[in-house]
């Protein structure tokens, strides 16, 4: 199991690499596009959104990129406009180049390990 820390360590990096690098989004996934659409906001309120994760926001992670390898992916849930979103992130292991893989609809109710209830 993931401790608070880990979480809140994770965070503290995607942070500070976000303002060095950036953040690229997956924009060439449907469902990304469609929630964006949906709720009716522009793209660029995803990296606040982002910005602003925290740790009860935590879903699960770290969990291995098995397909590109390119790092650990971490899972966190938000609501946004009254949604649940889900939201995957990594910080890649080759370029250190944040990456938003899922910014969507929850398909299914998300647990927060760290949230109170």
């Amino acid at each position: 199991m993931v401790t608070k820390e880990q979480v809140e360590s994770f965070l503290e990096e995607l942070h500070t690499k976000m303002k060095i690098f950036g953040i690229l989004f997956r924009d060439d996934r449907e469902k990304n596009r469609n929630t964006l659409q949906e709720l009716e906001i522009v793209p660029s309120y995803r990296k606040v959104v982002v910005e602003n994760l925290r740790s009860e926001d935590y879903v699960q992670g770290p969990v291995v990129d098995e397909l590109n390898r390119l790092g650990e992916m971490w899972v966190f849930g938000k609501d946004v406009k009254g949604r649940e979103i889900y939201i995957k992130v990594m910080i890649s292991g080759i370029t250190s180049q944040t990456i938003c893989i899922s910014f969507h609809f929850a398909e299914h109710s998300l647990v927060y390990p760290f949230k109170e209830k």
